[in-house]
């Protein structure tokens, strides 16, 4: 018996490794092909707690594509880059949720769809919203967090460096070196603070987030302070600043994003204002998919 089990383990490992690799043979993107049927009429999206997956939700509907079966899949940001780095590669058909600033924009070549209807908005910009009682608590905290503001550009040498695989507080730690200018506006005249105060800061996991939420964080730290951040989906992010149990956030994406939280815990938060103008999010499409040009051309 032993040895029938030896004999059949090489057939087996065969077998795996040609199922394997038949499963890598998607066929190519298709242009005069209907798209619904080439990606099983999938939108491939990030968490579900996210802003962007609701607006996609709406643009579905508006668009009539739910009742053309087209729907929208979980998972991850993680997940969803990856398997776009894998379409592209093999220039499959793919459909994502997309937003910007954000590496892939700078690694992938892709495009956004354009939104006659506008269900995702012209622009979008990022706030920074803090807990009530900040100001008077930790004035210079506060007044830092007020000042924080930089383009997407800034914003974009940050994330990649994370992407590329180093950490994101060493990288923070590094555009803060290589930018003391920016910096230099957000602290001036601002003291160094004595006993060192907590704070927390808490955000979305998404690529832009990690990248302004460590920055943040790495600058307080300098005025004296002792930080912590926490990821968190989105609700629970906000609720966070609402409840007092966490001090800021710099990941509010406004006025469609975030406009259902921002709706909710109205009054229970202070909005700074834009930390960075210029954001937009969408449906995304690789640059071979030339006839798709539109949400409606999903149809």
């Amino acid at each position: 018996m032993r040895q029938k089990r030896h004999l059949l383990l090489p057939v087996i490992l065969t077998l795996i490794i040609l199922l394997s690799g038949c499963s890598t043979k998607v066929p190519k993107y298709q242009a005069k092909k209907a798209l619904g049927p080439q990606i099983n009429y999938t939108v491939t999206g990030i968490d579900a707690g996210a802003g962007i997956m609701a607006s996609t939700q709406k643009a579905l509907s508006a668009y009539g594509l739910t009742k053309a079966n087209w729907q929208l899949q979980t998972s991850s940001t993680a997940a969803m880059t990856s398997t776009l780095d894998k379409a592209i590669r093999h220039q499959q058909p793919i459909v994502i949720t997309g937003w910007q600033p954000h590496w892939m924009f700078s690694k992938y070549p892709i495009k956004f769809l354009k939104d006659p209807k506008h269900v995702y908005g012209k622009s979008e910009s990022i706030h920074t919203i803090v807990r009530q009682g900040l100001k008077n608590d930790q004035p210079v905290a506060y007044t830092l967090l007020d000042r924080f503001y930089w383009t997407p550009a800034e914003m974009s040498q940050v994330m990649l460096k994370v992407n590329n695989g180093q950490d994101p507080r060493k990288a923070a730690q590094e555009w803060i070196k290589a930018n003391p200018k920016t910096v230099q506006k957000w602290t001036k005249g601002l003291k160094k603070v004595s006993g060192k105060p907590t704070l927390k800061l808490t955000y979305v996991a998404w690529d832009s987030e990690i990248a302004s939420t460590n920055v943040v964080a790495e600058v307080l730290r300098g005025l004296g302070y002792q930080v912590t951040i926490q990821a968190m989906e989105m609700q629970p992010m906000w609720a966070s600043i609402a409840t007092n149990a966490a001090d800021a956030q710099v990941s509010a994406w406004l006025p469609t994003t975030s406009a259902k939280f921002y709706s909710d815990y109205q009054g229970q938060f202070v909005d700074l204002g834009a930390n960075l103008k210029g954001a937009r999010v969408g449906l995304a499409v690789p640059n071979y998919m030339k006839n798709i040009n539109s949400i409606e051309d999903l149809k």
